[in-house]
Formats: structure tokens, sequence, C-alpha cells
């Protein structure tokens, strides 16, 4: 069997571990919260059009490019863990200026501004979560646990995309926008408190480190890997654009349990490419149930088999980019698969108010045509690819 499992050592989970993935958690989550209620709060209060709030969404997904190409040269030019901090301390920024033009509903604000606030956010996030998965989160761990390391923690931001959304929506309902904002600034804050009670050394820095570089940031050689994983998180923020629903987002976190069990048990010496096509086709069956049938068991189904599938695929996908990258490309891999699925989830999100306008059957459509595409591409395609290109 082609096969590749990443091993479990206990002496990796200690405190301070536990504090780099708890503060992956919540940075992420501060951006997650934002998911489900700020479109409506832009069409609502805002008065924007479905259009403009499709833009401001997927702007998210082209902010988190505008600084990647200068994270080598922060972590090598000022402390690693107080480039991250500042980082986060700027989409904190970022959100209280949000919660700022929440307080003024005398008054509308342009397009223009709402944009250029949501693609700020998008920069500082990516700044702050390459340099958090990519350096911070291997830091701490011995060398011959950094992969399993970045499997760990990873499962972390993925749980955000459930309790995040959620916290969002029962936030929202309970005491209104201006306190999911402020919730999400909290979040952002206790990231950074754990982030400071982690010691990191002083590192001499490089010689002749270029400001701008790929390093820890993009590895373009892994194209077909980041078409397959864009094109999975598209459907994913379709999906999201027409969800606002408590139940979801459990479902989908009991998903997302099942697929850590399923990688221990059932996948644990199954042939490689098992994962991804259990994952696509459960992504198919879960949207042909959303689409043709309305019995009250595929509210609890499909979500369930939403999160699994999107579990397994993106624990194997970020293990692909890691065994495909060079000596000392980690770091970059790690991001490279960050920017693949942050950028899919937004356009996704984007795409599904601004051209589908939140219409169920379209989106339903749209994502089922989508996956089953992505599955042809990845079975006959990328595997194959993979297989031929890994390094290790």
């Amino acid at each position: 069997m082609n096969s590749q499992n990443t091993p479990v050592h206990i002496r990796l989970w200690h405190r301070d571990f536990w504090l780099m993935a708890m503060a992956n958690l919540l940075l992420t989550m501060a951006v997650y919260v934002l998911i489900p209620v700020m479109p409506k709060w832009l069409l609502q209060t805002e008065n924007l059009t479905i259009q403009e709030t499709g833009m401001i969404m997927g702007a998210f997904g082209v902010g988190i490019f505008l600084f990647g190409y200068l994270t080598s040269w922060l972590v090598q030019r000022f402390r690693r863990n107080i480039a991250c901090i500042w980082a986060i301390l700027l989409m904190a920024a970022m959100l209280g200026w949000l919660y700022y033009l929440d307080l003024q509903k005398s008054q509308f604000f342009d397009f223009p501004i709402l944009l250029v606030q949501r693609l700020a956010l998008g920069a500082a996030f990516g700044v702050a979560q390459m340099i958090l998965s990519s350096t911070l989160i291997i830091d701490t761990c011995e060398s011959f646990q950094r992969t399993e390391a970045n499997h760990s923690a990873s499962w972390f931001s993925r749980f955000a995309l459930s309790l995040g959304p959620l916290t969002g929506i029962i936030v929202d309902r309970l005491s209104g926008f201006s306190t999911v904002l402020l919730v999400a600034i909290g979040c952002s804050l206790v990231a950074i408190i754990f982030i400071m009670l982690v010691h990191f050394p002083f590192r001499t820095p490089e010689e002749n480190v270029r400001v701008m570089s790929l390093d820890r940031f993009f590895l373009p050689q892994g194209w077909p890997l980041i078409i397959n994983l864009m094109v999975v998180t598209f459907v994913v923020g379709l999906l999201l654009s027409m969800t606002t629903s408590e139940l979801f987002y459990v479902m989908v976190m009991v998903g997302f349990f099942a697929a850590l069990l399923a990688q221990r048990f059932m996948f644990r010496n199954a042939d490689l490419e098992s994962e991804v096509i259990t994952g696509l086709v459960l992504t198919g069956v879960a949207l042909l149930m959303m689409l043709t049938r309305q019995q009250t068991i595929v509210s609890f189904a499909a979500p369930m088999f939403i999160g699994f599938g999107l579990g397994i695929i993106g624990s194997r996908f970020l293990l692909f980019f890691i065994k495909l990258s060079r000596h000392c490309q980690r770091g970059t891999a790690q991001s490279t698969f960050f920017l693949s699925w942050e950028s899919g989830l937004a356009l996704g999100i984007g795409l599904g108010y601004g051209l589908l306008e939140q219409q169920s059957g379209p989106v339903l459509q749209v994502a089922l045509v989508t996956t089953a595409a992505v599955l042809l591409f990845y079975h006959f395609f990328t595997h194959g690819w993979y297989i031929t290109h890994k390094n290790r």
C-alpha cells in the first residue's frame, strides 16, 4: 500500500505547544466569527447591494496575499514572536475600526471604505497566521516532531471553521453584531497573551535576507495541489454563504471529530488516494441530499458529511504540501496550504453572495458540479503528479 501516516508522540503535547495550538484556534476564530453575520450587517445596516457584499467578503481572500512576500524578512529582521504579535494587533485594530463603523448607526459608509477594511483585515491575518504556523508552532517542538506538530495544530484552525461561525450566530442573536466584533477582538488579544507566555530564544538573523521573497510564503511548484485544495474549500465557501444555522456548524464539528477517528483507524493502512476520494465522494453525497431531499435527517447527515470530508481532505493535503517541499521549505509549504485554504473559502463565500445571491438551488448545483470536476481532476491528474514529484 502506498500510504503515509503521521505518528503520535505524547511528548509533543507540552505546555508551549498547547498554548500555540490554542492561539491558532483563537486567531482563526477571530475572523471566522464574521462569516455568517457580517453579510447581514452589510446588507441590512449599511444598505449595500448583495453584489457589493459578495465583493467585500471575497476581498478577504485577496488580502491574505498582500504582504506574504514580507514574511521571511519580518521573521529575520524582528523577533519572530514580536512580528506575529504586531500583526495580530493590526488585526484587532481592523476589527476595532469595524466596531467603530457599527457604532455610527446614524450614517452609512461607502463601499470602498468597507472594502479597504476587509482587505486590511485579510492582510494582517495572513501575515499573523503564516508566521504562527510556519515558524512559531514548529519552534516549540523537536525536529522529528515537526510534521506531527503541523498536522495537529492545523486541526485547531479547522475546528475554528465550526466554532467561529457558531459563536458568531449565537452572540449576534443574543447581543447583536457589535458584540460579535468585541468577541473577535477578544479572541485576538487572548491569542497574543498565549504567544507572550511562550519563550522563544533569540535567533541570529541570516545574512543577506531579501525584503521580498517566496520563502515562508508560497510554493509555486505545488500548483496542482493548490488548485485542488482551493476548489474544495471554494465549494465549502459556497455552502457557508447560504447557511446561518447553528445545527449546520454543530454537525460540521461532529464530522471533524469523526474524521479524526477515521484517520487513526479506518485509513491507518489504506491507500494514499483513498482519503481524498472518500472526502470528495461524501461531499458530493451531502450536496445531493441537500439538493433533492427535505427530510429532517438531511439537516444532520449532510453537514456531518461535509465536516468529515473537509477534515480528511485538509489533513491529507497539508501532508502532501509538506512532503512535496524541499529541504528548509516546510514553512513555505505550510503557508501555501493556508493560502490555498483561505482563498478558496473566501472566493466561495464572495461568489455565493455576489453572483448566486444566496439562492440555495443554484448554489448547490454549482457546488455539486464543481465537486465532481475536482474529483476527476484529482483522480486522473493531481494524485499521479504528486506521487511523481514528492520529495519525502
